[in-house]
């Protein structure tokens, strides 16, 4: 009988010693996968950022379709500028060209080789790391900044592209991923990552800078 009780004893003790240890052990397992996921998700999301900024440098806008973005980057070009000869230091660069003391010789490379490695696959610039194909959401839209008491409005070309924390960490222990959008809504954070604004001006950087 006391070798009984004295069992039963022992397996309480293991199993409480069990749950203690994953009590303290699931929340680093947990940092440690967010870690390795939010880094792939960053990456890309500055890669579309790279894709997007020479996007606007060749058509003077953002795009919030992924499939133009990827073409773009696929099958178009982008200007290269090659500056021959120095500008004096008593004229301004326009006059130089003007007078053609200095010259400026223009040339169209490939956007996909400029912009990334030869081994990128661009087909999936769209596809969220870690969640089995589902997709960034990316918008694009025109700012009208200026005075309210003036008539004029300078049109900023803005970006964003942004995933939540739910598929980002999708298979991980949800009531830490919800404890973490807590945290951030709290804040008035997003409850994820993105790069870019659709409301406010913020020079394309990501929510992680």
């Amino acid at each position: 009988m006391k070798i009984a009780i004295k069992l039963i004893l022992l397996t309480v003790i293991v199993v409480l010693a069990y749950f203690l240890w994953d009590s303290i052990d699931k929340p680093i397992r947990f940092e440690k996968q967010k870690d390795k996921r939010y880094n792939a998700t960053i990456q890309k999301l500055k890669d579309i950022r790279t894709a997007e900024l020479a996007y606007l440098a060749v058509h003077g806008k953002f795009t919030g379709d992924f499939d133009t973005l990827i073409n773009f980057v696929k099958n178009d070009s982008i200007p290269l500028v090659k500056a021959i000869g120095s500008v004096p230091d008593t004229l301004t660069e326009k006059k130089a060209l003007k007078l053609g003391i200095i010259s400026r010789d223009t040339s169209y490379i490939s956007t996909l080789d400029s912009l990334f490695s030869v081994e990128y696959q661009i087909d999936s610039l769209s596809v969220i790391p870690f969640s089995k194909g589902e997709k960034f959401t990316l918008s694009a839209t025109i700012l009208q900044i200026g005075s309210k008491v003036s008539e004029t409005k300078l049109q900023v070309p803005v970006f964003e592209a942004k995933a939540l924390n739910r598929i980002i960490l999708k298979g991980l222990d949800n009531q830490l991923r919800i404890n973490l959008d807590d945290e951030a809504l709290k804040m008035d954070k997003y409850p994820g990552l993105k790069v870019g604004s659709l409301t406010t001006n913020i020079n394309n950087a990501g929510n992680w800078e």
